[in-house]
């Protein structure tokens, strides 16, 4: 792996890891490298997305010689710490659960360890919340985060760009990542609502 800080993907368990799993294929097509941490509950949902299976994804991503997999039970591994610098960080998607642990400072795994030194170094930590409805707490929660610098980037679909498939809004959301973590500099033009044929 080259020495270019990495970007630090973690999936939690809430639906909608496919967005994780085209994330990561994204960043690496992308020749960012890639350090993941994946929770017990995030597998468990992994396996009920119809997904290549996690063992077949981490052997492929593994191949491009820029991917790491962390246990989520790893304190040793560096992004424990906050002397090791990441480019930036993105729970995908993010469990409520995981989001009250971070916003009140609970650090019982590598994720929300690993979160919570984002935050206290002021790097870029992004969170994709999949919940529906939202209650006062999950919003206060929000809150208390989006005050600290932490960006909340719910998966919304772009109505406005009529998508034809599930697909389509998956991608979409892929993009608005890699914009918001500075991959990207721009969406696509297709992605845009007034340059859209």
């Amino acid at each position: 792996m080259k020495s270019e800080p990495p970007i630090i993907v973690a999936i939690t368990g809430a639906s909608g890891v496919i967005l994780a799993y085209k994330f990561i294929d994204s960043l690496l097509e992308k020749q960012e490298n890639v350090f993941l941490v994946c929770s017990s509950a995030g597998r468990m949902v992994w396996k009920d997305e119809k997904l290549p299976s996690f063992g077949e994804s981490i052997e492929k991503w593994d191949s491009s010689g820029r991917f790491k997999l962390f246990s989520n039970g790893d304190f040793y591994s560096p992004i424990a710490s906050g002397g090791f610098k990441s480019k930036a960080m993105v729970v995908i998607p993010t469990s409520m659960n995981t989001i009250s642990s971070i916003s009140n400072g609970i650090t019982d795994n590598l994720i929300k360890r690993a979160a919570d030194v984002m935050i206290k170094e002021k790097r870029e930590l992004v969170l994709v919340p999949r919940e529906t409805p939202l209650n006062a707490l999950h919003l206060k929660n929000m809150a208390k985060l989006a005050e600290l610098g932490v960006k909340i980037l719910p998966p919304n679909p772009p109505y406005y760009l009529f998508p034809k498939n599930i697909d389509d809004i998956n991608d979409f959301i892929v993009q608005k990542l890699m914009v918001t973590i500075g991959v990207e500099d721009k969406l696509p033009s297709n992605y845009i609502y007034n340059e859209k044929e």
